[in-house]
This record gives structure tokens, C-alpha cells and sequence, in this order.
């Protein structure tokens, strides 16, 4: 299949200055020569078949959307990225699959209409849900991923018992679903359309038989899934939806919550792709840290939209080029003296973990990693 020539002109495929600035701010191209958006985007103008593009050309791309950021013709490199992706999908090689494409094989297996869940489990009892409330809390994978990384000791699941926990606090009963399916994220950028509104529509038709109008979420990944390619792909919902750091920061702001000291400590923040140059969600967990009495904020060298990706995609190419990028951003929160790197993403928590714990690696990191709402929850 060739190119979406139309698809491409509304991305501003077309524009190219040949400037060099994509390929020069791409986080991979720093430490993989042999990639370029620039290159990459060329290919697709001259040529729009498939037989022009390797996979790496196609499948070392983060989508984290830095070189839209510079583009000077506002090229939207990563939809585009994803545009070829999808119109080669079978003909170009794909990207390999990062923990031997487990992770993949269980949203594939989520596309099947009849196939039942047991996910509720990691509920703990003294968290108040409900069964008609007006909001709705979407967990995501949360409950797969706590499973498949417990080699780097961490409790992911922490994320969602702290959401509950701040969502209590504010006195909402968040309605939590039996049968909630993968967002489709990874699907989705990876080019597979086919299954990702396979898992959008069973997500849209549970959330809409719930009535719930307000969907909040604790991943960036299902935020800009769920708000932006939701309504694209089937058009507006009835609903509303909110990242956690949204809900809290507006309860800091009008004074309905002052979080109280747990000790002091030194804080640095990650800003996951999806949150922030996506989304443009850069303030308000800046504000939730910021009200802390007991904390001191220090930014990396990279920060909000320039801040530096943590290094794999949609679970494709976990690489030494991934491994280098990690390395380099943990350095940068080193570099600001923080005793704990705070994000908003359980991937980030994931990537970086891992990269800490990898002896291959040379890296003296002695801070934590932590997602926002276990800091916050810490403190109510």
C-alpha cells in the first residue's frame, strides 16, 4: 500500500526546508547516525512506496514529538511517523518487540469480543468505588505491568491504589471497570489501526453504558489516547477526560488541598512524552510538587518541552541507543541533586528503573523513582 499523499500534505509532509533541525534534536539520531527524521521524511516525499524504508527507518522513531517542537514548518513528524507505520504495516519490517512481544501479545489478546478479565483484585478494601458514580477511573495495564516487571522490585500498582486513595480524599467514588481493555496506545503508534479501534470501541462502549461523564486517568498514554485519538477515530464522546495531575493540581489551586510534610526531600521531575509535548500538561504537576512545603524542586537541564524522552516506544527497540538515552537523563537528575526523580508515567518508571538496575551500565544513581500520585498520596 502506498502512502496517504492527502493524509501527508495535512501534516505538512510537504514543507521540508531541509534544515537539519528534526534530525539534530532527535534523541535517537544523537546516538544512532544511521537514523534521521529528515531523511526518513524525504523518502516519503519522493518515494511513497514501501520498498524506500527499512524498519529501522520507520521503527527507531520515538514519537515524542521533540522535532515538532523546532520544526520551523511545522512538520508533525511523529503523526506522520505513525501515517507511514500504518500504511506499510506488513510490507516494511517491524521494530522488534521489546520483553519477548509479551506485552503486545496480551493487548492482541484483549481485541477478542468474548474474552473475560479477572483485574480488580489489587483493589484494597478500605478504597471506596461505586457502581454509578459520575466518574470513572481508567487503570490502563497496570495491573499486567505489576506483573511482568516484578524483577525490578517495584510496585507499579502503587500508582492506581494512590489515584483511588487522592480521589477519595476529594470525595469521589470513582466507578472502576470489570472488563476495561488496553487504550490501544501502543497499537495505535505502532500502525495497527485495525486492532486499536478494536479496543476503543469496547472501551468507549463500557464507559458509555457506565454513564460516567468525567474519566480520569494516572497514564499519559490512555490520557491522549482516550482525549485526542478517541474522538478522531469514532468522533466525540460523552465524557470528559482528565489526567490525575489535572484533578489535584486543581484542588491545590482553589485551596481545597494542602498536602502536609512527610520529611523533606529533593525532587526532580520527568516529563513523559505523552503528558507534556503532546499534551501540552506541563503546570499542573509542577504545581502539586511546587505546594509542598517540605520539598525542594530542582528542574534537569532538560525540561517541559524540551525535556528528553525516556528512550522506547510502544514497547519497540529496547536498544543500547535506548539504554544511552536513559543513561544520559539519569544523569541530568543527578546533575540537579535530587533524592527522588517524580514522573507521571509508568513506562518512564519502568525504562529508567530498568536502565538503573542494569549492571551493564556504568551509573552511580542513588535516587528513587516515584509517579506523581504515590508523592501525593504520601502526604494527605
Amino acid at each position: 500500500m502506498a502512502l496517504d499523499i492527502k493524509q501527508a500534505k495535512e501534516l505538512n509532509a510537504f514543507s521540508c526546508l531541509e534544515c537539519g533541525k528534526c534530525t539534530g534534536t532527535c534523541p535517537v539520531s544523537r546516538q544512532a547516525g544511521t537514523f534521521s527524521p529528515r531523511l526518513t521524511l524525504i523518502r516519503s516525499i519522493r518515494n511513497h512506496q514501501p520498498s524506500s524504508f527499512s524498519s529501522e527507518d520507520l521503527y527507531s522513531c520515538l514519537t515524542c514529538q521533540q522535532c515538532d517542537e523546532i520544526c520551523p514548518s511545522d512538520i508533525k513528524y511523529a503523526q506522520l511517523m505513525q501515517l507511514l507505520r500504518h500504511s506499510f504495516k506488513g510490507e516494511v519490517k517491524e521494530g522488534s518487540c521489546s520483553h519477548g512481544g509479551i506485552l503486545e501479545s496480551i493487548s492482541r489478546i484483549m481485541t477478542t469480543e468474548d474474552v473475560t478479565q479477572d483485574r480488580m483484585d489489587w483493589i484494597p478494601n478500605k478504597s471506596q468505588i461505586s457502581k454509578d458514580s459520575e466518574y470513572l477511573f481508567f487503570v490502563g495495564c497496570l495491573p499486567y505491568f505489576d506483573v511482568l516487571f516484578d524483577d525490578l522490585n517495584l510496585d507499579l500498582l502503587n500508582s492506581g491504589r494512590s489515584t483511588l486513595q487522592i480521589l477519595n480524599k476529594f470525595d469521589i467514588k470513582p466507578q472502576v471497570l470489570e472488563q476495561e481493555k488496553c487504550c490501544g496506545h501502543d497499537f495505535y503508534w505502532n500502525g495497527d489501526i485495525d486492532n486499536f479501534k478494536k479496543l476503543a470501541a469496547s472501551n468507549i462502549e463500557q464507559i458509555t453504558k457506565s454513564g460516567a461523564k468525567k474519566v480520569v486517568t494516572s497514564c499519559p498514554e490512555c490520557y491522549r489516547t482516550l482525549k485526542v485519538d478517541y474522538p478522531a477515530h469514532f468522533g466525540k464522546q460523552d465524557f470528559e477526560v482528565q489526567h490525575i495531575s489535572e484533578v489535584i493540581s486543581a484542588k491545590v489551586k482553589n485551596g481545597e488541598l494542602k498536602l502536609k510534610s512527610n520529611g523533606g526531600n529533593k525532587f526532580t521531575y520527568q516529563d513523559p512524552c505523552r503528558l507534556g509535548r503532546h499534551m501540552e500538561v506541563y503546570d499542573a504537576p509542577r504545581t502539586v510538587l511546587n505546594s509542598m512545603e517540605d520539598v525542594e524542586f530542582k528542574e534537569m537541564a532538560h525540561n517541559k518541552k524540551r525535556s528528553i524522552c525516556c528512550g522506547v516506544s510502544g514497547w519497540k527497540n529496547c536498544s543500547q541507543v535506548s539504554k544511552q538515552i536513559q543513561v544520559n537523563r539519569l544523569n541530568e537528575a543527578k546533575q540537579t541533586g535530587a533524592e527522588t526523580l517524580v514522573t507521571s508515567c509508568v513506562k518512564c518508571q519502568i525504562h529508567f528503573s530498568c536502565a538503573m538496575k542494569d549492571q551493564n551500565l556504568s551509573g552511580e544513581w542513588n535516587f528513587k523513582i516515584k509517579d506523581l500520585t504515590e508523592v501525593v498520596a504520601e502526604r494527605l
